[in-house]
């Protein structure tokens, strides 16, 4: 049977229907992106000018905040946009673009945030190997890795989603275009499809925040045989790793291990991940990192800025 498909663009309904609610939102959320920029750009220059680049956590968190302005560059701008217009249309193409870019992005920074997991077991628990199994070209592989597969698995979201049929309404209960609010626009049976981006999505998520769980879990017992100082300096670093962690994969965890349903609160607990947590990043990272402060410090007194 041939696609049929009559729509040629998307109507979000967007955060809220209230104008003054859209307008401090407007307001608030025009903050909370050049937050992201600005922060996560500071880290970024803090460890190539910092000389940071060379160790293997910064390496990795170099990446990361360049995947938060990536990941909320596919969805905050358009959202901020559409606070303040009329009408909040994307057109099919777009709304697949960013489907695909908002699954790429938040799945590779799913496994950089796991492999800087990894980072840390193997820095504290095998500290004498640290270099050897951390080497700069692991490292390369590794962030391929994350690379490839958030491709992969992107890729899938959206070879599932544009071959349904899509006849109207065209109206998303939502402020981006993602998999579970879309399937339900589609006109035809879409349980098979719900079942393996369910799968899919679900798999990554749960599975990767188990594994994480699991690495700082044998991260905390082994720092009870280390003296109290570098007990201390092991918790302050993986302590900003995990609180990350929580933040991140609780609400992906709620969005997509779950059947193809979508609920009124989807719409803020996307935000969380979406948003905040890549505003939070940076903050949590340097607040809780007294190299990456003391780096900053040095490049002040540079007058790099």
């Amino acid at each position: 049977m041939e696609k049929v498909n009559n729509v040629t663009e998307f109507v979000f309904w967007g955060l809220s229907q209230n104008p003054e609610v859209e307008e401090i939102c407007f307001v608030v959320f025009s903050f909370f992106y050049m937050v992201i920029l600005l922060g996560n750009l500071l880290i970024m220059l803090t460890v190539h000018m910092g000389n940071l680049f060379k160790s293997p956590m910064y390496f990795f968190l170099n990446y990361l905040s360049f995947v938060d302005i990536c990941y909320s560059s596919v969805t905050a701008p358009k959202m901020i946009v559409d606070l303040l217009a009329k009408s909040k249309t994307i057109s099919y193409e777009g709304c697949m673009l960013q489907l695909f870019g908002v699954h790429f992005f938040g799945c590779t920074e799913i496994f950089i945030l796991t492999i800087m997991a990894y980072d840390r077991y193997v820095a504290i628990c095998k500290p004498l190997h640290y270099m050897t199994i951390m080497d700069r070209e692991k490292c390369n592989k590794m962030l391929l890795g994350t690379w490839v597969g958030g491709f992969l698995h992107s890729s899938i979201q959206v070879a599932l989603v544009i071959q349904l049929p899509f006849c109207g309404p065209n109206e998303i209960d939502h402020y981006f275009c993602d998999v579970h609010p879309v399937l339900k626009l589609a006109c035809s049976d879409t349980y098979f499809v719900g079942v393996v981006v369910t799968a899919n999505s679900g798999t990554i998520a749960l599975g990767s925040f188990v594994i994480l769980l699991i690495s700082y879990a044998v991260i905390l017992v082994s720092l009870r045989k280390r003296s109290t100082e570098g007990r201390l300096k092991a918790l302050s670093t993986c302590s900003s790793h995990i609180a990350v962690v929580i933040i991140f994969f609780g609400p992906c965890t709620f969005m997509y291990m779950r059947p193809d349903t979508t609920f009124s609160e989807d719409k803020m607990v996307a935000v969380f991940y979406t948003i905040i947590t890549p505003m939070l990043n940076p903050l949590i990272y340097t607040m809780r990192n007294a190299e990456v402060k003391n780096a900053m410090k040095k490049l002040w007194r540079r007058k790099v800025f």
